[in-house]
């Protein structure tokens, strides 16, 4: 069942991406603002570099960048490409926009 997020939810994410570019800043930082619009203070964001840190790809299975996994709550969902329609990826992680 889709619901809005609880307020006293906290959420773990990771954001697997290829750093060292415009294009991967613009990411990040907008995914952050995304965070912190739906999410203020109840989350963390861990940036996986996929180059400095392959081994962590490897064990994640990180296919294709930008990838976003949401670790906590359960359900583990992953969400893999374009991730500036943040209605879709509320709708991926399993949640609706408060």
């Amino acid at each position: 069942m889709v619901g809005p997020p609880a307020s006293d939810t906290r959420y773990r994410l990771k954001l697997f991406v290829v750093g060292g570019t415009a294009r991967t800043e613009f990411v990040i930082a907008n995914f952050k603002r995304f965070c912190e619009a739906e999410f203020p203070g109840r989350y963390e964001l861990i940036i996986v570099d996929v180059i400095k840190q392959p081994e962590i790809a490897e064990t994640e299975k990180i296919l294709a960048t930008p990838t976003l996994i949401k670790e906590s709550p359960l359900p583990v969902r992953r969400v893999i490409g374009d991730l500036s329609d943040h209605a879709k990826v509320l709708a991926a992680m399993g949640l609706r926009a408060h």
